[in-house]
This record gives structure tokens, C-alpha cells and sequence, in this order.
């Protein structure tokens, strides 16, 4: 079933679902089964299988010099969304990156997810790989989430690469990714909204936020959409605080802001199991005013990590 059948079947109320990594390379599923079991009594109408792009190692040869070998960590993206769908009868939402994908084999992904019977996709753009000073497109690939959302579209209007003829026509529900504190590479917030309005005319049925922690900058920004004409439903995105650490990494890597009250809270504690619980409880509070608020989705990003989820999702649902 479409991300937009589950939210309008639910009748205004707020779904739970998550996300999760595929396992690294030659690790067992078990691993994602077990971060899996945890979160089902919150009956997830949905889950979220990330993808990443390859990178670069350097292995030593024998003779001594280092050899660059191009390396994908955590392969097996549509995969693990047919495993999850057999065992635990979800909707599995697979993500499609530019990096590290040519169209063609974009395409071939997407033929075999519409034989899986997998209904939805979110397309991203994708990270840049360890050492690129920023995003380097794939020779043959796509350079921009909106061409990737097009050749999503064309399959869904039955044009495939490289043929003349129209083809069998997919029906993917197509999620994009939307920043509520701008993308760090928009000049503007009024250039964000450009874009997101294209991938809207493009075909987009829904938006998955960046995680945040003020629910203002989330209820402005849905405000702000309406305002442009994107009346699709915006899904909030959401990840506890658990380490210190986080204070730095977060706003480096995601380019977020911390609210001072929560930042306060967090250097106020002496360990990273209070971090923890002050996380949670942010969580929590932010959670329940998200549904007043009316989001169709409590998205949460685990990271593998599912104890701190069963305990905010314990308090929603």
C-alpha cells in the first residue's frame, strides 16, 4: 500500500514508523530482525530501508604499495525490504540514491522492487563520499534527487531508458526529502522551497523531513508549504539525543540547530546515560505536541538503536 493510502486511511490519526540501515557487508540480517522486533507492537504501517553509496579503501598489495578499491558497506537495500515484508508483513519504503548508481542501474532496481510488490520509494540525492570536499556525481548516474525523482516518474508513466516503445507503467508512491532549517547548500530558504515545489510538479506524493528539535521550525516550515502550493503530507523526522557528542556531531554533519534549553540540559549532565534520558524526555514532549499538531507520521531514525524509540513510542501510542 502507497504512504498516502496508510496516512489516509488512518483518518487524522498520527502513524508510527521508522528507519533503519541494511546490515554491513557480511554481517547476517538477524541484526536488522532484532532492531525490528522491539518497535512492531507499535504496528509501523511502514518502514524505511536507507541505501548508501560506495566509497573508496586503500588496500595494501603485496608488493607493498596501496591499492584504491571501491567498496559499498552496507549493500542489500532491496533486499532487506523484501526480507522485512515477508516476515513481518509491512510496507517497506527503500531509499534510491544518485551516488554510486548508474541510471541503468537505478532502473534495474526499480524493476525489481515493482515485482517485490513494493509500492513506495523515497529518492535522495545521497552524501558525498569520506574525502570529497562534496557531492560527486556517479559517471552515468544522476547528478540531483529531482532527476532522480523524473526517471522514477517516467517508469510510472511507462518510459524506460533507452526504449521507444511505452512500456508497463509502475505506480510508485515517490517520498522526497525536505530540510526545515534550510538544505546547507541552499542559498535561501525561498530557493529550498523552489526546489521542493519542482519535485512536487515532478511527482513527489510526500515529504520526509531532517531531524529537528524545535517543533517551531517544523510547524513554520508546514506552514511555509502550504503557503507554496505543497500540499502533500509532510512527515516529521525525528531522532533522540543519547550521547554528548551529539551536541557537536549533529549540527556538523545535518547542519541542525539545538535549541538552548535542550543543549543547557544536556552539558548540565555528568554521563551519557543521563544524556540519554534528558533525550528521551525532549523527545517525548516533542512528540506529543506533533500530534496535536497534526503530523501524519511520527518518522523516527534508529541508527540500529531501537531501545530509545520503544520508550518514546511507549508514551505516544
Amino acid at each position: 500500500m502507497k504512504i498516502t493510502e496508510h496516512i489516509a486511511n488512518a483518518k487524522g490519526k498520527t502513524l508510527f514508523s521508522f528507519e533503519l540501515l541494511p546490515p554491513v557487508k557480511g554481517s547476517s540480517i538477524q541484526g536488522i530482525f532484532n532492531s525490528i522486533d522491539p518497535l512492531m507492537e507499535f504496528k509501523p504501517p511502514f518502514i524505511d530501508v536507507t541505501s548508501s553509496r560506495e566509497d573508496h579503501v586503500y588496500k595494501e598489495q603485496p608488493n607493498g604499495l596501496l591499492e584504491k578499491v571501491t567498496y559499498r558497506k552496507r549493500p542489500g537495500t532491496v533486499a532487506v525490504c523484501a526480507a522485512i515484508m515477508h516476515k513481518y508483513k509491512v510496507d517497506t519504503v527503500p531509499h534510491l540514491i544518485c551516488g554510486g548508481f548508474t541510471k541503468e542501474e537505478t532502473e534495474y532496481a526499480l524493476i525489481d522492487l515493482q515485482f517485490l510488490g513494493i509500492d513506495n520509494v523515497l529518492v535522495l540525492r545521497g552524501d558525498a563520499r569520506k574525502g570529497d570536499s562534496g557531492f560527486v556525481p556517479t559517471p552515468g548516474g544522476h547528478c540531483y534527487a529531482t532527476d532522480l525523482l523524473e526517471q522514477v516518474t517516467n517508469m510510472n508513466n511507462g518510459v524506460y531508458l533507452h526504449d521507444q516503445n511505452t512500456a508497463f507503467k509502475t505506480d510508485f508512491c515517490i517520498g522526497v526529502a525536505a530540510y526545515p532549517e534550510k538544505h546547507f547548500e541552499a542559498p535561501n530558504l525561498k530557493t529550498d522551497f523552489r526546489y521542493l515545489k519542482q519535485k512536487v510538479d515532478g511527482g513527489a506524493g510526500f515529504i520526509v523531513t531532517q531531524m529537528f528539535y524545535d517543533n517551531n521550525k517544523y510547524k513554520q516550515f508546514v506552514t511555509q508549504c502550504r503557503e507554496n502550493d505543497i500540499n502533500i503530507p509532510i512527515i516529521p523526522g525525528l531522532k533522540p539525543l543519547t550521547t554528548a557528542k551529539q551536541l557537536i556531531n549533529l549540527p556538523k554533519i545535518f547542519h541542525i540547530d539545538i535549541p538552548e534549553d535542550l543543549s543547557d540540559a544536556v552539558q548540565a549532565c555528568k554521563n551519557d546515560s543521563e544524556v540519554k534520558e534528558v533525550g528521551i524526555e525532549w523527545m517525548i514532549n516533542q512528540c506529543k505536541e506533533l500530534v496535536e499538531f497534526g503530523a501524519p507520521v511520527l518518522h523516527f531514525y534508529t541508527m540500529g538503536n531501537p531501545e530509545p524509540t520503544k520508550r518514546i513510542a511507549r508514551e505516544i501510542f
